[in-house]
């Protein structure tokens, strides 16, 4: 593969990545009311996730999705009830108090954050599409091993990077102050915001 195929995929990654969805919400939320280091911990667990998909892309699963719709239906609806889970907790314990960041510690251990960032990822199936079609466009046929590693690596990076942009931008003091005088009904929006998306992986 050439530099540029390798650039092309990796900025119409990042055009993805930075479009308002369920990993957007999620992080934003997750910076302002729990701090920098677990919403680090959310945006590796998106790279994680989305380089899942991506491998998953050029093992062909966009076209089993493809051929056989009723699996994608499937994942669809279990990746929507999940994120729609999701909003039901952060509507259910939008009356707590913020969480108190201590020195070295976190409300959210970095471990704990990954794994839900991987399974947040995980579960909306359409970036499968999205990247099968990426591969389609810029990765050629006569690409190697070596070179599809390269682009994993990018998603990965690319996802991480603009998640952790995101996380520090929202952790800042005057982020969390804000979001703690309007948390509860912040939670609420972002918890009925999650829930529509939910709704609309599983039903479109």
């Amino acid at each position: 593969m050439t530099l540029a195929a390798f650039i092309g995929v990796a900025f119409v990654h990042l055009l993805a990545a930075i479009s308002p969805g369920p990993s957007f919400v999620l992080s934003v939320r997750t910076a302002a009311s729990e701090g920098f280091v677990p919403a680090t911990g959310l945006a590796i667990g998106f790279g994680l996730g989305a380089c899942v998909w991506a491998f998953a892309a050029i093992a062909g699963l966009a076209l089993v999705f493809e051929v056989l719709p009723t699996v994608f239906t499937a994942a669809k609806l279990i990746g929507g009830l999940f994120l729609i889970y999701l909003a039901y907790m952060m509507w259910r314990h939008a009356p707590d108090p913020m969480p108190q960041i201590t020195q070295g510690a976190a409300p959210r251990s970095l471990w704990s954050a990954i794994r839900l960032g991987t399974v947040a990822m995980l579960a909306n199936p359409k970036p499968a599409i999205f990247f099968g079609a990426v591969f389609v466009g810029f990765i050629p046929l006569g690409a190697t091993v070596a070179d599809k590693a390269i682009v994993l690596f990018n998603i990965f990076w690319v996802e991480t990077a603009w998640y952790i942009v995101v996380a520090w931008a929202f952790s800042q003091p005057r982020a969390r102050a804000a979001y703690g005088r309007f948390k509860l009904w912040l939670d609420r929006s972002f918890g009925g915001i999650l829930a529509i998306l939910g709704a609309k992986i599983a039903l479109t």
